[in-house]
C-alpha cells in the first residue's frame, strides 16, 4: 500500500508518516515547508510544494500513479492568526483544498482521509460529545474544517472519492522515540504555554475559572501524537470497511474519551517534572469555551482504536522533544 501524506513534514503529518511506514505502508510527501522541517520529510518521497501548484502535484502523481490513499494534514492551524486573517485561511484551507481534491479526482484515486478537528463541536459545557454532537466552528480556522467536512461529504455522495473525516482532539507529546514533534518552539496551546511558563519562571495563567466542569477550569481531552497517528494508519488499513459505496463518506471522533481541565493539566505536569507550577488566574478570553471531550464509541467499533497513552505520557515526551528541539537551535 502507498498513502500520499500532504503536510508531512509538519507535527502531525511526520508523525503519522512514521506510523504509517513502521506498519509496512509506503509513504510519499507532499509539504510546502512553510511550517513543517525538511528533516522530517528525509527518505520519505519529499515533494517540496504547495498543495495547489498543479505542475508539483501532477509531477508527484505521475511519479506515483499507485497510490491507494491520501491523508489531507496540510492546513494552516493557528486560531488567532485565522481570526486576524480570515481570507488567508479560506485561500489555503478550503479553496487549495478543491484544487488538490480535483486533481485527485481525475487520477483516479479513490480514498481520502482528512484530518479534521474536534474544533468544529460546539463545547460549550464540558461534556463528552459524540459524532452527531451540534456543530458550532467557532473560529475561522474551525470553520474551514468544517466546510472542507461539507465539500467531501457533497463530493463522496456525488461518486468522486470514498472519505473519512477524522476529528480529533488535542495532540500533544511527540514521537515516543524522538523522531519528530513540534517543530514551533513556542506553542500556543496550554501544555506550550505552561513549558514557556516553566522555562521563563513567569507564573502560568489559567484564563476562566468559572466554567462548568468539576474544578471550574476549562477542559479539553488531550491525545497523545503517536496514538492519534496510529488512528490515521488503522484509518487507511480498514478503509474499505468503513467508507462503503453505501456510505461513502463517515465521521470519526479521536480522542482519550476523557477531559482534562486545565488545573488536571498544570498538576500532570507537576507529576512529571517533580515541581510546582506557580499559577494565576484571570478571566474568560472573548471566544473561550468550556471545551469537550471525545466518545470514541465509534473509533473504536470501526476502526478498533483506542488511545493507549495518558496525558502524563504526552507532557513527558512534549519535555523531551522541547528539550531535544532547544539543543539543536
Amino acid at each position: 500500500m502507498k498513502v500520499l501524506i500532504t503536510g508531512g513534514a509538519g507535527y502531525i503529518g511526520s508523525t503519522v508518516a512514521t506510523a504509517c511506514i513502521e506498519a509496512g505502508i509506503e509513504v510519499v510527501i507532499l509539504d510546502d515547508l512553510s511550517t513543517g522541517l525538511r528533516s522530517f520529510g528525509e527518505g520519505r518521497n519529499l515533494y517540496v510544494g504547495d498543495i495547489a501548484d498543479g505542475a508539483t502535484v501532477d509531477a508527484l502523481l505521475a511519479d506515483h500513479p499507485d497510490i491507494d490513499a491520501v491523508i489531507h494534514c496540510a492546513a494552516r492551524i493557528v486560531v488567532p492568526e485565522s481570526v486576524a486573517d480570515p481570507l488567508g485561511y479560506y485561500d489555503a484551507n478550503v479553496g487549495k483544498t478543491i484544487l488538490l481534491l480535483q486533481r485527485l479526482r481525475d487520477a483516479g484515486i479513490p480514498r481520502i482521509v482528512f484530518s479534521s478537528s474536534a474544533s468544529v463541536y460546539a463545547g460549550e459545557t464540558g461534556d463528552g460529545v459524540d459524532e452527531g454532537g451540534r456543530l458550532a466552528p467557532s473560529s475561522p480556522y474551525a470553520k474551514t474544517k468544517a466546510m472542507v467536512e461539507q465539500i467531501l461529504d457533497d463530493a463522496a455522495t456525488a461518486g468522486d472519492f470514498r472519505a473519512i473525516a477524522l476529528r480529533y482532539f488535542n495532540p500533544i507529546g511527540a514521537d515516543p522515540r524522538l523522531r519528530t514533534g513540534l517543530q514551533n518552539p513556542t506553542p500556543s496551546h496550554a501544555l506550550g504555554k505552561i513549558m514557556q511558563a516553566r522555562a521563563t519562571g513567569e507564573p502560568f495563567t489559567i484564563t476562566g475559572t468559572d466554567w462548568t466542569t468539576r474544578d471550574g477550569s476549562g477542559l479539553r481531552d488531550y491525545i497523545h501524537v503517536w496514538d492519534l497517528a496510529l488512528a490515521h494508519v488503522a484509518a487507511v488499513q480498514k478503509f474499505d470497511e468503513v467508507a462503503t459505496p453505501d456510505g461513502p463518506y463517515q465521521v470519526i471522533n479521536l480522542g482519550t474519551g476523557d477531559g482534562v481541565t486545565v488545573r488536571e493539566l498544570v498538576a500532570a505536569f507537576e507529576r512529571v517534572t517533580g515541581e510546582p507550577l506557580p499559577v494565576t488566574e484571570t478571566d474568560r478570553r472573548p471566544g473561550d469555551q468550556a471545551g469537550a471531550f471525545a466518545i470514541v464509541d465509534r473509533a473504536a467499533a470501526v476502526l478498533q482504536w483506542r488511545a493507549q497513552r495518558s496525558v502524563d505520557d504526552g507532557v513527558r515526551d512534549a519535555i523531551a522533544w522541547a528539550e531535544k528541539l532547544r539543543a539543536t537551535l
